[in-house]
Parts: structure tokens; sequence; C-alpha cells
């Protein structure tokens, strides 16, 4: 493929995205694409999978498979969209993901900063509907309050706000933790995250 077929397919698929309207036919064109040697091109179709299944997900059942192949992939970008695009169709039906969950948990270690961060960002959408899954999940999210990347550090916190909506005893046991973060962490979005986190536990009790 050169670079001109590249960049009419990536139109196409913008094209499609902003109409925010998933046809069977789109769907069918999006998944054609999952197969494509363009990392660009497989990337966007990944991403637009999950926004599919989000709104729909029953429109994409047959395609999840695939979609979670690239977990696998060499592509750190590649493993990134896999994890967003199982997450936002797990928001809506987490049936469809959770033979992927163990999978998608191991990524939580990945080498790649982008890829821990996608990971973090999946399970606060899977969290909103289904956040009981996360009962011996904890831990991992816990190790990552700490991790070396910031981007990655600034976001590990949400995930406790999200999860204590519903269940907050499984946040309890991390509020000390919280509030070390809060109160010694040099990044002030990472504070003030950790902040936000204990606060919407309190509002819980």
């Amino acid at each position: 493929m050169n670079n001109k077929e590249e960049k009419i397919i990536l139109q196409e698929l913008s094209l499609i995205a902003k109409g925010g309207k998933y046809s069977a036919e789109q769907i069918a064109y999006i998944a054609s694409c999952l197969t494509v040697c363009s990392v660009k091109i497989k990337a966007k179709a990944i991403w637009l999978m999950g926004e599919a299944g989000f709104k729909c997900p029953n429109s994409v059942c047959a395609y999840v498979p695939q979609i979670a192949e690239n977990m696998r992939s060499n592509d750190d970008l590649l493993r990134e969209r896999a994890l967003n695009a199982l997450g936002r169709i797990g928001k809506s039906e987490f049936v469809l993901s959770a033979l992927y969950f163990t999978e998608m948990v191991s990524l939580a270690h990945d080498t790649a900063p982008n890829v821990r961060l996608a990971f973090i960002w999946a399970c606060e959408n899977i969290a909103v509907n289904t956040p009981e899954i996360f009962n011996d999940i904890m831990p991992v999210f816990a190790g990552l309050l700490d991790d070396e990347n910031i981007r990655v550090r600034i976001e590990a916190p949400e995930v406790f706000r999200v999860i204590e909506k519903r269940k907050p005893e499984l946040v309890k046991p991390y509020l000390d933790t919280l509030r070390k973060i809060d109160n010694t962490d040099e990044n002030e979005v990472v504070r003030i995250h950790a902040n936000e986190a204990i606060k919407a536990t309190m509002k819980t009790r």
C-alpha cells in the first residue's frame, strides 16, 4: 500500500468517525481495515470498532476476537488501541470483553507507558457498569500509582474514583496511599486526582 492509498482510507475512516453513526455497511468496511498492513489504518479501525461497539455492542461482536489479537502485537500503538476498544465495548457489554480480561490486565505491566495508560482508561470504562470484576485487581491499580511515567501516574487515581462510586469497599484499603500521594507527589495534577478520589470515597460513606 502506497502513501496515497493509505491517506484515502484514513480520510474515509475519519468521515465515518465524524458521522458518529455506524451502519452495517460502515462496520463491515471498518472491519476490512483490521487486516491491512498499515499500522495507522489498523489503529484507526480498531478505535472506530470500539466506538461502534460502545454505541451498539452487538454490531461488532463478530470482530472482538480480531480486535483482541492486537493486544499481542509488537506495535505498542496497536496494543494501546486494542485495550481502548475492549474498554469501550466492555463498558456497554462486558461479556464481549470478558474472555480477554486476563490478557488486558497483563498489559498493566507493558513496557510502553501508552499501553499502561490505555489499560487504566479501559478499566475506567468497564468499571462504570461492571465494577465487581475488579475485586482481585486493585493491587494492580495500586502499583500504577507510583508508575515511572507521569501520564500514567496522573491517570491512575482516576480508576479508584470511578470504582468507588459503586464499590467503595474496594477503594477503602488504599485511602492512606492516596492521601500520601495527595500530600507529597511532586506533580500538581497527580495530587488533584488523588484528592478527588479521596473526596469521592468520603461522599459514599
